[in-house]
């Protein structure tokens, strides 16, 4: 059903927590898995009149490629066909042009399911990314959470039935 699945993940236990989904769904069919990490980095601050990057991009590029790199062996020992990417940028935003660029059919991720004031402090990467999808959204919640798929469509107006 789905050929190319695109699977955002930011290097936590939660963000793999999508995995045992990916490895169902992938063993049995002929799909590719795209594995991307974004990173944002922290606005620049003024420190005595230079300016000064928390974290050296270069460094977090590679530890996030290292990480990537060894997510894809583990798949790829598992039999499925995997490629991954790292990006710059704001996560929803880099994860939806991720997915229109590989020609993803459907995205797959993970979300702590935050709701009230926690979703207003801290906003949800994952509500935005299904939000704004041109196709099928998979988000599982969590701790164990039943997932669900959810379909949106362009303008985030999910499909009647």
């Amino acid at each position: 059903m789905y050929k190319r699945v695109l699977v955002p993940l930011d290097g936590s236990e939660l963000g793999e927590s999508i995995m045992p989904f990916i490895l169902q769904i992938a063993g049995p069919l002929d799909m590719t898995v795209v594995l991307v990490r974004v990173l944002e980095p922290a606005p620049p601050m003024a420190v005595e009149d230079t300016r000064y990057f928390p974290g050296d991009l270069a460094e977090l590029q590679r530890d996030a490629e290292d990480y990537l790199a060894a997510v894809a062996a583990g798949l790829r020992a598992r039999g499925v066909d995997v490629t991954w990417e790292t990006r710059v940028g704001r996560p929803d935003t880099e994860i939806l042009a991720a997915a229109r660029s590989a020609g993803a059919d459907l995205i797959a991720m993970s979300t702590h399911g935050r709701s009230g004031v926690g979703r207003l402090l801290f906003g949800s990467v994952a509500e935005q990314v299904l939000r704004q999808a041109d196709g099928p959204v998979f988000l599982i919640r969590e701790h164990g959470a039943v997932p669900a798929v959810l379909r949106v469509g362009a303008g985030g107006r999910r499909p009647r039935g």
